[in-house]
Formats: C-alpha cells, sequence, structure tokens
C-alpha cells in the first residue's frame, strides 16, 4: 500500500464497481473525486467518503472544466460503461452502438482534459476497464468488443504520448496510461479495485501500456 496522499477521479463512477473501487482507494489513503450526472446517484459514493462532482464524464468540455476548478490530479479512472448485445451480426443494431458509445467517449474526454495534470504529476495514472472478449470476439458482442478496443486503442496511443512527452523532455517517465481487462466487472471488483488502489506503487515504466487481466 502507497504511504503517499494521491488525488483520483473516478469519472462515471455511479455503478456498483464504481462504488468499491472508491472505497479501495479511500482505504489507501487517497482522495477520491467520483463524478456522476445527478447528485442523487453520486450520494453513495459521498457516504462512502469519496468527493462528488455533477459532470458529464462523456462530455470534453464537462471534464476540462472539471480540471480547470479541481486542479492537480495523479489519477484518473473513467468508468462509464454498459452492456447490450446477442441475436449474431444480425442484432447488432445502431441503437445498441449508440447506447454504447459512452463508454469510448468517456475514455477520450477524460484523457484529453486531464491530460495536462496526469503529465504534471510526480505519479500520474490513467487506467480503463476493458473486456477479455476484445482477444476472443463473437458475432453476438461485436458492438461492444469494437468499442472496447477502440478504447483500448485510445489508451495504448495516450501510453505513447505519455512516454514520447517524457523523452522530449529528456525527463524519466512519470505518467502511465494501462488497461484493465475482465470478463464481468461486478464478478471481479474487489480485485480490480485494489489493483487500482495500488498502481501508485508501481514504476511509471512498468505500468505504461500494461494489460492485466482478471477473470
Amino acid at each position: 500500500m502507497t504511504e503517499m496522499h494521491r488525488r483520483v477521479v473516478l469519472a462515471g463512477a455511479t455503478s456498483r464497481a464504481g462504488l468499491t473501487i472508491a472505497r479501495a482507494l479511500a482505504a489507501a489513503g487517497h482522495e477520491v473525486i467520483s463524478t456522476g450526472r445527478t447528485a442523487e446517484r453520486l450520494a453513495p459514493l459521498a457516504e462512502a467518503g469519496s468527493g462528488i462532482e455533477v459532470a458529464d464524464a462523456t462530455s470534453f468540455e464537462a471534464m476540462r472544466t472539471l480540471a480547470e476548478r479541481i486542479g492537480p490530479i495523479d489519477g484518473v479512472i473513467p468508468l462509464v460503461g454498459g452492456w447490450r448485445g446477442g441475436g449474431g451480426l444480425a442484432g447488432q443494431s445502431d441503437d445498441d452502438f449508440e447506447a454504447l458509445l459512452p463508454s469510448l467517449q468517456a475514455v477520450r474526454a477524460t484523457s484529453r482534459a486531464f491530460d495536462a495534470a496526469l503529465r504534471a504529476s510526480p505519479a500520474g495514472r490513467f487506467a480503463i476497464v476493458s473486456s477479455v472478449m476484445v482477444e476472443r470476439p463473437l458475432a453476438g458482442s461485436a458492438n461492444y468488443i469494437a468499442l472496447k478496443a477502440a478504447s483500448e486503442a485510445w489508451t495504448r496511443a495516450v501510453a505513447q504520448g505519455y512516454a514520447k512527452a517524457a523523452r522530449d523532455a529528456d525527463e524519466p517517465l512519470r505518467a502511465a496510461a494501462g488497461i484493465v481487462r475482465v470478463r464481468g466487472l461486478d464478478d471481479v471488483a474487489d480485485r480490480v479495485a485494489a489493483h487500482i488502489a495500488q498502481l501508485w506503487d508501481e514504476n511509471a515504466a512498468t505500468l505504461n501500456g500494461q494489460v492485466v487481466e482478471f477473470v
């Protein structure tokens, strides 16, 4: 467990897994700032000791405004998710795709809005939750997995950006972006939460671009 106090944003944290992760971060001594679209849905997080901010994690402008208001940050974990699938390729409707799109939008919005803050941190961390199905896609989950794969590609690009910025500045790598793959997040939420809480214990060079699976 790290002895260093970190400030961590959980973006779109109103799920059961979000609450588990918020509790694990708080137990590890970190300051947690959880976002959601309504104060009502954020209430359990506030009761767990998290700071709360009503803000849309899928909106770059909302996240940029939040980043400017809260100042220095050491970690950002976008947790917007959801599942819709089945029916083979014929069942992959446009409505389902649009319903799943916010998960990718949150990854893009948060990584961009907090990029400067995470690179300025002595130990910036950005991590997403993806799916083991990215490596084993099925026709009935094509919408879902296509967006998870896109989120992973975006996160690897974030990792490359961190590495390039450090090289260009001739400085050690301090920021890291990684991917956590699960089969079902609620089933392994405690393990994922423990992993996220310990991200600041690991060297950035080890973590940057890392993929960890929990099944």
